[in-house]
This record gives C-alpha cells, structure tokens and sequence, in this order.
C-alpha cells in the first residue's frame, strides 16, 4: 500500500471524520480488486481535497451531505452524518441542510435524508447509553 504523505495525511483525516474502525475495517478487507479504489479515495479526497485548509472540515461536511443526499446514496449518507456530527455539524444544521435540498433538489432526496439522518441519530444515542 501507498504510503505516500498525501496517503498518510488523508487516512488521519478518513479516520477523524468517518471513525477509525470503519476506515480500518474497509483497508483491513480490501483485496487486490478494490484496494486501488481505497487509496485512491484516501489519498485523493481525504489528504487532497479535505486536507486543504480553506474550508473547515464542518463545512466540507454540510457541503458533502447535501450532494450526497441528491446522489441518493443512502449507506454513505448515514457514514457522513455521523462524520459532519464528529466535524461539529449540529443537528439543527443538518436540518437545515436537508431542508436546502428539498428546495434545489427535490423533497423525496430530503425526505429519505431525514429518515436516514434519525436512523444515525438513534444508533449514535443507543451507543451513548451503553
């Protein structure tokens, strides 16, 4: 595996934001198929693109839920909830983002948003309460 420093900084970002153990277990099962696909998304979203500074990542995350929200890609979606609440992203503003795609994008993408962000949010408090 590449462990060029754009690599090394996008896999500290990854795990920041989408959880360690998620990251870990996606690098841990990759195979010689997709592990090019895991350092190119580590190495080039992560340590490139969400390395830069000109954004905060809190609003990398807001601007990441709302395309992915309109993509209709649900399993990332609930991933990058859970990364914008790490970011700082409170509840409240992912409302408010979901409420900006039922505008500009259509209310069912929102609507499924909504559904999948109060599956994250309930998961999150059941594993606070353990």
């Amino acid at each position: 595996m590449s462990q060029s420093e754009m690599f090394k900084k996008g896999l500290k970002i990854r795990r920041a934001v989408v959880g360690a153990e998620y990251v870990d277990k996606s690098l841990a099962s990759a195979d010689s198929f997709n592990l090019p696909m895991q350092e190119l998304v580590t190495e080039y979203c992560w340590g490139a693109v969400w390395g830069r500074e000109e954004l905060p990542h809190k609003s990398r995350s807001m601007l990441n839920l709302a395309m992915i929200s309109v993509l209709n890609r649900p399993h990332e979606l609930k991933l990058h909830i859970a990364g914008a609440l790490r970011n700082g992203v409170t509840k409240e503003e992912i409302r408010e983002v979901f409420l900006q795609v039922a505008i500009y994008a259509g209310v069912p993408a929102a609507i499924d948003s909504f559904r999948i962000a109060r599956e994250v949010f309930d998961s999150l408090d059941a594993q606070a309460k353990k």
